[in-house]
């Protein structure tokens, strides 16, 4: 696939990356409208109605985006999920790009584009709105900006690489792993030069004044993010050994991939070329043993594979050089793209859910679960995908029923962010108050000023709403095959008698995780 440089740019090598980002933009549209609105997403149209420095399970930048994104936008699915899909296209267009920089040619750069396009946790994540499609971004902007550092030394740069990785730190936390990964990767390097640049605590400086209002908005809380990652760590996430969530990340990146990544680390560690760069082995090392040792979900190190990618190209494309050889370039790129293809389903709501089930049983494989509790007849991502508008209806129907003076004094509860975001989303319509919910910020925005005379409750349990209401009644119930299954026989109550108003009971129900 190497080819001599045209002087027609529309067979440039950067031609052809702009051609599968476009390609990767194309896929998003065609299939980001399937299923429905994913849990998450609520949450974050509810944080982008209530804008501030920070929120309990995430820095503000998302909460920003979704505001913005409904202003320009509006409110559909193709709507909300046109940024994700344009972060996806980037992120293929730059894991091309820096191969590049890192000194390969057209077909390297092409099978490191081509490993992000195909790679089924990039394409889910950059198929619906959450933060993790623009933390993505904005690690490859910053590794693409390291390498820039390190192969002609411009130490000049290191204040991009703060206002990018500041910006990274707004979005996601995870943008403080790869600072940790580069401390690390500094010391044991040459690369620790640096150390002795103004240019490179700049930097720095810059990266925590850009942070610097989470972190008082955090102090005014009390650390609220800590109790939430506390509680995840122990309750909801599974442990998984690191034999484990190095399976489950072979299987995140497409297992065709695995040749590639790893021939990148070797790439970084062992080889003469590579050698300016180890510092990007160290980080990817180094991100890794802090996730083992924290028990991080393994999707939480998809960002850090991109510049595996780009070396394990280099690699490949030294390998196959060899004239016999040549025709191997071509076979791994057709591999790799049936591979995706094959695999796609399981990522893309491209398939009627029946026909998905079908798919799903044929191949007898389901996405591996990442969270405690019952296996889900859909994966995760999916199951959150449905029932939403079913239960506000139903929602809406008990609440149609009730007096005029009794919708006065009504309060609709959920038992999590999601059914809370949903009534808040769909409930306009039908007329409904938005929801309150102690879990997350959704108990930081309070119960509001209404006592609760009337709780109209989502989900939960009976005996926890006997401790507040002297009559709770079961007035709905939903079933839903295909949602969570905590959410699929889930029952609605009308609570009346409070023994104590919402504000009394409210610092007593905090649920962070």
């Amino acid at each position: 696939m190497d080819q001599p440089a045209s002087p027609n740019p529309l067979a440039s090598d950067s031609a052809v990356l702009l051609y599968l980002a476009f390609a990767t933009l194309i896929i998003h549209f065609l299939t980001n409208g399937g299923y429905g609105y994913f849990r998450d997403e609520f949450y974050y149209m509810a944080c982008g109605e209530h804008l501030d420095w920070g929120y309990v399970d995430h820095p503000p930048l998302v909460a920003l985006m979704a505001f913005v994104t409904r202003r320009l936008l509006g409110d559909s699915l193709f709507a909300l999920r046109f940024f994700p899909a344009v972060c996806g296209a980037l992120v293929v267009f730059m894991t091309g790009w820096m191969t590049r920089e890192l000194g390969g040619g057209r077909f390297a750069q092409v099978l490191a584009a081509v490993a992000v396009l195909v790679g089924p946790v990039y394409l889910a994540i950059n198929n619906y709105f959450s933060m993790n499609c623009f933390d993505h971004l904005f690690w490859v902007i910053a590794i693409y900006i390291l390498i820039l550092i390190l192969k002609s030394n411009r130490p000049e740069l290191w204040p991009l690489f703060g206002l990018v990785a500041g910006v990274g730190l707004m979005t996601k936390y995870s943008m403080g792993f790869l600072g940790f990964g580069l401390v690390i990767g500094l010391a044991l390097t040459p690369a620790r030069r640096n150390f002795k640049s103004v240019w490179l605590w700049l930097g720095g400086a810059i990266a925590l004044l850009i942070f610097l209002p989470h972190v008082l908005w955090e102090v005014h809380h009390g650390f609220p993010t800590l109790e939430f990652v506390r509680n995840a760590t122990l309750h909801k996430n599974r442990p998984f050994t690191p034999p484990e969530f190095l399976a489950i990340n072979a299987v995140y990146l497409l297992p065709l991939t695995l040749p590639l990544w790893i021939a990148g680390l070797g790439y970084y560690f062992f080889s003469k070329s590579g050698r300016p760069y180890r510092l990007l082995g160290w980080i990817y090392v180094s991100v890794l043993a802090l996730f083992l040792v924290g028990r991080a979900k393994p999707y939480y190190l998809a960002p850090a594979y991109f510049m595996l990618f780009a070396g394990g190209a280099i690699v490949i494309e030294a390998f196959l050089a060899r004239p016999r050889l040549k025709w191997l370039k071509t076979a791994y790129i057709v591999l790799l793209l049936t591979g995706g293809a094959i695999a796609a389903p399981f990522t893309l709501p491209m398939l009627p859910v029946k026909t998905y089930l079908k798919y799903q049983d044929f191949f007898h494989f389901q996405p591996p679960k990442e969270e405690r509790g019952k296996q889900d007849r859909l994966p995760q991502q999916y199951a959150d995908m449905f029932g939403w508008e079913e239960m506000v209806e139903t929602v809406a129907r008990v609440y149609d029923s009730l007096s005029p003076e009794e919708k006065a004094k009504c309060v609709i509860g959920a038992s999590n962010y999601g059914e809370a975001g949903a009534i808040d989303f769909f409930g306009g319509k039908y007329g409904l108050p938005k929801a309150i919910s102690s879990e997350n910020n959704y108990w930081i925005w309070g119960p509001g000023n209404k006592p609760g005379e009337i709780g109209l409750m989502i989900g939960g349990d009976r005996k926890e709403y006997q401790a507040i209401y002297e009559q709770v009644e079961v007035v709905a119930r939903l079933n839903n095959k295909y949602a969570r299954s905590y959410e699929a026989n889930l029952a609605i109550y009308l609570c009346r008698r409070p023994k104590m108003s919402l504000q009394q009971i409210w610092p007593r129900i905090k649920n962070f995780g």
